[in-house]
C-alpha cells in the first residue's frame, strides 16, 4: 500500500508544471544580450493569490553587456506613485545558463534558455509593511517577436502560492 501510495505521489509531480525543454527549438529564439540591450519599457501586474490586480507598474531597464556579464537597471513607477529600483548583474557561466545577483536577491538567482524562453529561479526579500517576507520566485520569460518579451513570475512560501506578476517588456515605447 505505501509503495502505491508513492507511485501516485511521483506521478502527480511528474506531472504538475511546465519543463524548459519543452521550448527547444521555438522561435523566435531568445538571446539574452540581444534582447536585454539598450532601453527597455515594460508594463506589469501585480496580482494576489486569488487573481485580484493589487499593483500596477512601469519600468524602464538600461541594459548593457560587458563580454559576458550584463547589467540591468531597471526603475519602477507604480500606479500609487511609489518607485523602486532594481540593478541586476547578470552572468553567463556557460552556454544559455546564467547567474544572477540584485540587492533584494538571497544569494544568487540561476536561469536556463531554451528556444523562445528563459527560465530564472531565486528567492526575493519582499517589504510588507514593518517586516520583510522571502519569497520563492519563478520567473518564465517568453520571446513573442524581436521587440517583445512577455513575463510571468509565480511567488510562493513555504510551499503556498502567495502571488503572480505578469510584465511586458518592449525595445520600443508604446
Amino acid at each position: 500500500m505505501k509503495q502505491l501510495l508513492i507511485l501516485g505521489l511521483l506521478v502527480l509531480a511528474s506531472c504538475s508544471g511546465q519543463r524548459l525543454s519543452s521550448y527547444e527549438g521555438q522561435k523566435p529564439q531568445l538571446d539574452l544580450k540581444n534582447f536585454f540591450s539598450g532601453k527597455l519599457y515594460a508594463l506589469g501586474i501585480v496580482q494576489s493569490r486569488s487573481g485580484l490586480v493589487t499593483q500596477r507598474f512601469r519600468v524602464d531597464i538600461d541594459a548593457s553587456w560587458e563580454g559576458d556579464v550584463a547589467t540591468l537597471d531597471e526603475k519602477f513607477v507604480f500606479a500609487d506613485g511609489s518607485t523602486d529600483t532594481r540593478v541586476w548583474t547578470l552572468k553567463e557561466i556557460k552556454n544559455k545558463e546564467y547567474v544572477g545577483t540584485a540587492h533584494d536577491v538571497v544569494g544568487e538567482a540561476k536561469g536556463k534558455v531554451s528556444g523562445n524562453a528563459f527560465k530564472f529561479n531565486y528567492e526575493l526579500m519582499v517589504p510588507v509593511g514593518d517586516s520583510e517576507y522571502k519569497i520563492k520566485v519563478d520567473d518564465w520569460m517568453y520571446l513573442l517577436d524581436n521587440k517583445t518579451l512577455l513575463a510571468r513570475s509565480y511567488m510562493s512560501k513555504l510551499g503556498f502560492d502567495v502571488g503572480e506578476i505578469t510584465i511586458v517588456m518592449m525595445k520600443e515605447m508604446p
